[in-house]
């Protein structure tokens, strides 16, 4: 059994929780799961908090989760994107959410291009912080949904063998993954382009391996990520073409596997590049589980914080 309380007043990152948070977060998960399911999907456990969603990225899929998990939970939702706002004018991150604490809000959920910047507003202001994204660095509550999908699927975690397939050199998923996966008790491989897996990787203690077939037979679960255009600055490979060609996954692939094995895809999906239709729509995807079980995860995550407020 878990402990009953979180061990962090923020969520920033994976590496900031250990395997009991994990496992109460889990647990917690499993009985939000209960209620989105039923004709009425509306607790008031959060009847009292606001929460400020700030995203000065684009997002579509969190920036949903996250403000469903909350109606859901009956807290005060305000929504903030930078595009439209005084962050285009010049306005510092610390004054901008200075400005939104002043109408008392308790907590944010903040998603930014810069890597730590939830860590940095954690040390200046009182709010309680979840990290929806800090540009390469980490998406928590996207590897708690991750891991608690393949839980879900393959009833524990431990053991099983995980790829992340794709642009790991860009992906705060990745991260996120490696680090939740390991405590949790997995082995983890990563496999890609030699140009889009970083250089000390091995360092975390996952495997390397750029042969996607290789790697395909080896895992229970295939973690099939998006290459990350956005954040490429030079070309990492020659074109989407060839990296469809090397590193994507059909149901010819699939299907001649030694073993039948799980694909999984954090979306938003690139159909044709890192996997095809008829993976993302066959029985061996669990990708719509994920987005179900994304809304559970996000709603324990607030609950559990918001349960340790003073």
């Amino acid at each position: 059994m878990a402990a009953d309380k979180l061990s962090t007043r923020h969520l920033l990152g994976i590496k900031d929780i250990n395997l009991n948070d994990i496992e109460l977060i889990f647990e917690t998960a499993d009985n939000f799961k209960d209620v989105i399911n039923r004709p009425i999907k509306r607790v008031p456990s959060l009847r009292d908090i606001t929460i400020a969603n700030i995203f000065f990225e684009n997002s579509t899929r969190t920036k949903l989760s996250f403000e469903l998990a909350e109606k859901r939970l009956s807290a005060d939702v305000i929504n903030f994107a930078a595009s439209s706002s005084s962050v285009s004018k010049g306005e510092t991150l610390i004054d901008t959410v200075n400005n939104i604490l002043s109408m008392k809000v308790d907590m944010v959920v903040m998603r930014h291009p810069y890597a730590g910047a939830g860590v940095f507003l954690s040390k200046h202001i009182n709010a309680q912080i979840v990290n929806a994204g800090d540009g390469a660095h980490e998406h928590p509550t996207q590897a708690l949904l991750d891991a608690y999908s393949i839980r879900q699927k393959l009833g524990e975690v431990r053991g099983k063998k995980v790829v992340i397939v794709g642009d790991i050199l860009h992906s705060r998923v990745a991260i996120s993954n490696i680090l939740c996966l390991q405590k949790l008790g997995a082995e983890v491989m990563v496999c890609g382009p030699a140009t889009l897996i970083p250089k000390h990787i091995a360092s975390l203690g996952v495997k390397v391996e750029h042969d996607l077939i290789t790697a395909l037979n080896w895992c229970d679960v295939a973690n099939m990520l998006r290459i990350q255009l956005e954040r490429q600055d030079i070309k990492y490979f020659p074109s989407l073409r060839e990296y469809a060609m090397m590193y994507g996954l059909n149901k010819k692939i699939l299907d001649n596997l030694n073993k039948e094995i799980i694909v999984m895809h954090p979306g938003p999906i690139n159909r044709g590049v890192e996997i095809t239709s008829d993976v993302a729509d066959s029985k061996q995807s669990i990708i719509l589980e994920q987005v179900e079980n994304g809304v559970a995860i996000r709603m324990a995550v607030l609950y559990l914080l918001a349960s340790q407020r003073d």
